[in-house]
């Protein structure tokens, strides 16, 4: 509340169920950049991150060589944190790899839930968890396939705001939206 960005962002995004992989891979990316900050200055940033990062095309970002790295490290608009610059280059990597092995990234990440959103019933959103096991578990399997920056937390967060996970309070008009 106060924020009419986050707002938006809560009011029509965050927790609605995602299955197309490119919207995956930007939640991926920006819940990367998020690790050690506020969701609220990622959420500032998101548009210069687009634009930045070629609209999250993540067949354009595998192919980044040294001197694109180099110019999203002098890019004010964005977080310029070398090691998750990096990390989106070879996540793409990853991620297209994930793709070639499953059909899609999508079907590889849902059938972790088995297609189907987790719906937790919190009574206020601070007794949700940071982690579970299963984003441990998915965080350990990312990680195997090459992905960095995904920790279990980043994981748990991906999963929250792609649907994988309903943790909207019970009371909150979205809960039974999405």
């Amino acid at each position: 509340m106060g924020d009419p960005l986050y707002e938006a962002y809560h009011d029509t995004e965050w927790g609605v169920p995602v299955k197309d992989d490119s919207t995956l891979f930007e939640f991926l990316i920006l819940e990367t950049f998020q690790a050690g900050l506020s969701w609220i200055t990622v959420l500032r940033k998101r548009e210069n991150f687009r634009e930045a990062f070629d609209n999250f095309d993540y067949n354009k970002i595998a192919q980044y060589n040294q001197t694109k790295i180099d110019s999203l490290l002098q890019n004010p608009g964005i977080i310029r944190n070398k090691l998750k610059v990096n990390a989106t280059v070879s996540n793409a990597r990853a991620f297209m790899a994930t793709q070639k092995e499953f059909g899609s990234f999508s079907k590889y990440i849902w059938d972790f839930v088995n297609g189907n959103p987790i719906k937790n019933e919190w009574e206020n959103y601070r007794d949700a968890p940071a982690t579970t096991e299963l984003s441990d578990i998915i965080s350990k399997d990312l990680k195997k396939r090459g992905f960095k920056f995904v920790g279990s937390t980043v994981i748990y967060a991906h999963m929250q705001a792609t649907g994988m996970v309903n943790d909207h309070e019970v009371n909150c008009f979205r809960y039974h939206e999405v």
